[in-house]
């Protein structure tokens, strides 16, 4: 995962958890905007969450923000 991504969804995680508490969950899509204006970027993330590490379409914020964080 490149690093403007992993920063990206570190901040919208901590964004999200800081807002609705550490219970709150989220999908990649949460990520990005309602338009696809990064494509490649999208699939990386898709590619990350879905392929890579076999997600559920929607997982705890924390879970996610921890993952990325250690470096998975």
């Amino acid at each position: 995962m490149r690093s403007i991504l992993r920063t990206k969804a570190i901040t919208v995680c901590n964004e999200k958890i800081a807002k609705k508490g550490e219970t709150v969950g989220l999908s990649f899509y949460a990520f990005f905007a309602n338009k696809n204006d990064d494509p490649d970027l999208l699939m990386e993330a898709a590619e990350w969450w879905i392929r890579t590490h076999e997600l559920d379409h929607f997982e705890k914020a924390v879970k996610i923000r921890d993952m990325i964080a250690s470096g998975l």
